[in-house]
């Protein structure tokens, strides 16, 4: 997860979240998280960087949709990165 870039990441989470997670629901997805336009070339090679690092899964729907499913290798490191990130989040902020 550490060498994945902060929009692979979001793609991960929103691929854990939704139901049947295929391309456009992804990219809805993050445009009304990002409000703004996610783009085709940003999108899709991304998700395939994804698939390389073996941490979803691409399947084919029909002929027009792939379905996106997260691997278990995937669900490691978003559980693993949640543990890392409650060790700084149930710190306590220093007192001035």
């Amino acid at each position: 997860m550490h060498d994945l870039t902060g929009f692979q990441r979001d793609l991960l989470y929103v691929v854990k979240g939704l139901d049947e997670p295929h391309g456009l629901a992804i990219k809805d997805d993050l445009e009304g998280y990002y409000d703004k336009e996610v783009h085709h070339g940003q999108l899709y090679p991304n998700l395939d960087a994804l698939v390389d690092k073996g941490l979803i899964e691409k399947s084919e729907k029909d002929r027009r949709t792939n379905i996106y499913t997260l691997t278990q290798r995937g669900q490691r490191e978003i559980e693993a990165r949640r543990d890392w990130e409650q060790e700084y989040l149930e710190q306590e902020a220093p007192t001035a």
